[in-house]
């Protein structure tokens, strides 16, 4: 990985650990929107990987640099969705099983 690439992928996890420390997480249940505890729990029980689990396994996989992150729990499934702008400027959203990491949807927005 080059330098250049390397420092911005640490800035962003850097980035990312400090907002899930300071701030809730941003969505939870349909019924439950807002409630950082349950995503806590969750993390904590094993049930899902947290943050920065899930950016180390999917860094190489996203089309670009990501630019915001939510988690939201669909179906009683839990979903990170990343926002993420491509070196062309173009805005795609990720969806990230956060069970597994495994990428689930990319669309174009």
């Amino acid at each position: 990985m080059r330098l250049r690439e390397r420092s911005g992928f640490l800035a962003i996890l850097l980035m990312a650990g400090t907002l899930l420390a300071a701030a809730p997480v941003a969505m939870a249940g349909e019924s439950d929107k807002g409630a950082p505890e349950a995503v806590r729990r969750a993390v904590a029980a094993g049930e899902i990987k947290s943050l920065a689990e899930i950016m180390a396994a999917a860094r190489d996989k996203l089309p670009g640099e990501v630019a915001g992150v939510k988690i939201e729990q669909e179906r009683g499934r839990w979903l990170y969705e990343f926002r993420v702008v491509d070196g062309t400027g173009r805005l795609y959203e990720v969806y990230v099983d956060a069970r597994s990491g495994k990428i689930e949807k990319i669309k174009e927005k």
